[in-house]
């Protein structure tokens, strides 16, 4: 008959590394584990475009770095910044490399200062209706937050658009005329048939 011999340290040992490996965090925190979002509102607009304010804490030890947002209500969503225009004037722009918010500290959105734009509204965003938000971090996380929309009558800063949305209102501007043009010339040779 063999007999099993158990020394109370190697079961210890065997029992210690089988519940740290149950409970064992296998996941990396994310960017986004990070983050909370309050206090967030929209300020309410029927077409064009419109701001996206609100608190974004970062609360672990770590800088999050912003990438990108995006909303259902618009065609594009921009995280923007107002810089010194010409004279005494602040313009706003789109932040080129994202919003870094450092480790335990929070990041105020408000008219006048950075916030999100929505550019080219789907849909009119309208006082008490809730407006939804996807902001996107560096490292691929993802953070969903809403917005109620609220009435504001201040914060009418001027936009100074990419050089691609400038090339592009450009172009639709030159075809507008160009039709323009030729809608006058096909109505001007109808009316001299006859």
């Amino acid at each position: 008959m063999k007999k099993t011999v158990l020394y109370p340290a190697a079961v210890a040992t065997a029992l210690l590394a089988t519940v740290t490996a149950c409970g064992s965090d296998t996941t990396s925190a994310t960017s986004a584990d990070s983050v909370v979002v309050s206090e967030a509102w929209v300020k309410a607009s029927d077409a064009g475009m419109t701001g996206g304010f609100a608190e974004i804490r970062n609360t672990g030890s770590s800088e999050v770095h912003i990438v990108g947002a995006s909303s259902p209500a618009s065609k594009t969503t921009e995280l923007h910044e107002m810089v010194p225009g010409g004279g005494s004037s602040m313009v706003m722009q789109e932040m080129g490399d994202g919003l870094v918010i450092p480790g335990d500290t929070t990041h105020v959105l408000a008219p006048g200062q950075d916030h999100l734009m929505l550019m080219d509204l789907v849909v009119p965003v309208r006082p008490g209706s809730m407006v939804s938000f996807t902001l996107e971090f560096a490292d691929g996380s993802t953070e969903e937050f809403t917005a109620q929309v609220r009435d504001f009558a201040g914060a009418q800063e001027e936009y100074v658009p990419s050089e691609a949305e400038a090339e592009a209102e450009a172009e639709a501007e030159a075809e507008a005329e160009a039709e323009a043009e030729a809608e006058a010339e096909a109505g001007a040779g109808a009316g001299h048939g006859g």
